[in-house]
Formats: C-alpha cells, sequence, structure tokens
C-alpha cells in the first residue's frame, strides 16, 4: 500500500515465512507504477531478516517496521484489510495448496481492479449552507 496514492497491492503466501515470502515481496514491488522509497513492515521474523534486508538495500528502499505493542503504526494497512482482503476473501484461512492460485487471482485480476477500476475520488464540492437548495460551483474531484 502506497500512503500517499492509495496504490494497493495485494498477494499470497503458501506459509509465512521467508522462504516464499522473498519471491511474492519482489512480485509484489514490480506491480507498482512507480519507484519504491520506503518499505514498513510489522516486527514479525519474515520481514525482519538479512535475505530481506538485503534484498530492500540491494534497491535501495529504506525499510522501517512498527514499534512493538502499537497497533495504530499500520493503521492503513489494516484498514485495507478490512476494507479489501476480508470482504473479497473472507476471513477464513486458506489452504497452503491454493495459496499459488490466489496469488495469480491477485496479480490478473483483483490488483488492476483495485487501482484502475475501483473509484477513489470525493468531493471537494461544499454547499452552502446559508442559501438551502443551492449548491456551490462544481469543483474536481481529488484522489483519495
Amino acid at each position: 500500500m502506497d500512503c500517499v496514492t492509495q496504490w494497493q497491492v495485494v498477494a499470497t503466501v503458501q506459509t509465512i515465512s521467508e522462504a516464499h515470502l522473498l519471491p511474492v515481496i519482489e512480485q509484489m514491488l514490480a506491480q507498482f507504477p512507480f519507484l519504491i522509497l520506503g518499505f514498513h513492515a510489522d516486527n514479525g521474523s519474515e520481514y525482519v531478516n538479512h535475505r530481506v534486508a538485503a534484498m530492500l538495500e540491494k534497491l535501495r528502499i529504506e525499510f522501517t517496521r512498527s514499534r512493538p505493542r502499537r497497533s495504530n503504526d499500520n493503521g492503513l494497512a489494516e484498514t485495507k484489510n478490512g476494507a479489501v482482503v476480508r470482504r473479497v476473501f473472507g476471513y477464513e484461512h486458506i489452504p497452503q495448496r491454493h495459496a499459488g492460485r490466489f496469488n495469480t487471482f491477485c496479480a490478473e485480476y483483483l490488483n488492476p481492479f483495485l487501482n484502475f477500476h475501483r473509484p477513489c475520488l470525493f468531493s471537494t464540492d461544499k454547499p452552502d449552507p446559508k442559501k438551502p437548495g443551492a449548491s456551490s460551483a462544481c469543483t474536481e474531484p481529488r484522489m483519495r
């Protein structure tokens, strides 16, 4: 998830381990249409290890991590998990043998839908409360 543009990439892994996670991180980074400058993760050992650090250093991506027991450090990602991932996949565990097919679905269908076809705009038009029934001039919507 890019916190500025709201560009979102969803992926699945067979197991939460660095062996399965490294190729998926590389695949996810390739799906962003712009240069990634920073990578923020929680404190899981699948992220905080020498192999992930070496890959991010090679790509010149700054690595930061959440503070222990601070649930609001990844608030945007957690919100998107609830609004997108849980709505599409539900709360059930995905069996390991299906992770590859789910990941293909995410890369080919879900991620393009999230970033190109789902509206992410909000109106900046504010009606004048002093004039009932009249609205101010329409302004351009802004990306959210």
